[in-house]
């Protein structure tokens, strides 16, 4: 349940995506704003929420584990020599107001918040529906966030990874949980497999997989900044993240801003090496 509306992005008409803004969620399980369901052009749909082998994952979300030692990801956090724990250091990111709510448009103001309610990041973010011409079983998802630090001090950014956790476990940053009725695959230009893709640099990611109902779906992925990697999981769980902080911490600096623009291709049916290269550019 939501405390307030939650709009719904729209592509000629057709509602593809709703933005939960206020989810009532316990607070391990990293309370804030999140895309679910989003929907093929056919009303398949592509995101999971709240999955019972990982409760805290939530549709499509910005989130990361350790900023400051705060933990926005939910679940356990994990600690260097020890392993993932139950702490108490969970915050929340939360909606603050709107500049712009419109069918195709959604911007707005949040603050990513500390267990106390410190506010430890100011971020604005639009996500934007539409068409992708020349594909009419296809559309695209933008979703732009702009991460500003206090003017008195630096922000880190971390993840399982930077805190000691070994295999790759880079994750934390914009996260994509889809579903799955079998392992989906995922593959880029020149990569194939979660073990091959899993840190990757290439400039797009694709996923294709089958929904529960046995629908065929798409997902291309674009949109890592300096210093980002993919995080992807098909094994033990459907994922695809822009991962801040794959290997290092990321620090924003004091009074400065850390930008980012993500796009995802939405599409039905299982597309191939060259129609997800040529959907995604």
């Amino acid at each position: 349940m939501s405390a307030v509306a939650d709009p719904q992005l729209l592509v000629a008409g057709t509602p593809v995506a709703r933005y939960v803004l206020a989810p009532d969620l316990d607070v391990r399980h990293g309370p804030r704003p999140y895309l679910h369901p989003i929907r093929t052009l056919v009303g398949t749909v592509v995101t999971d929420a709240l999955p019972a082998d990982h409760v805290w994952h939530l549709g499509a979300s910005l989130a990361v584990q350790d900023v400051n030692g705060t933990n926005l990801w939910g679940g356990r956090t994990y600690v260097r020599d020890v392993g993932y724990t139950w702490r108490a250091d969970h915050g929340r990111i939360v909606h603050t107001g709107w500049d712009r709510r419109e069918p195709q448009v959604l911007d707005h103001h949040l603050h990513w918040c500390d267990p106390s309610g410190r506010v430890l990041l100011a971020e604005r973010r639009t996500l934007a529906a539409s068409a992708v011409p020349g594909h009419g079983s296809a559309w695209r998802l933008e979703v732009s966030s702009t991460l500003t630090a206090p003017v008195d001090h630096d922000v880190t950014l971390g993840s399982p990874a930077t805190n000691g956790r070994p295999g790759g476990a880079g994750y934390g940053g914009f996260f994509w949980r889809a579903v799955a009725a079998e392992p989906a695959e995922v593959f880029t230009a020149e990569l194939d497999g979660e073990e091959a893709v899993n840190g990757c640099t290439e400039p797009w990611v694709a996923m294709t997989g089958r929904a529960p109902d046995g629908e065929a779906y798409s997902l291309v992925f674009s949109g890592l900044g300096p210093g980002d990697r993919w995080f992807v999981r098909t094994a033990m769980y459907p994922g695809v993240c822009v991962a801040f902080a794959f290997e290092q911490t990321t620090t924003i600096p004091a009074g400065t801003s850390r930008r980012g623009h993500y796009r995802v291709v939405i599409a039905d049916g299982t597309l191939d090496r060259h129609t997800a290269a040529v959907l995604i550019d």
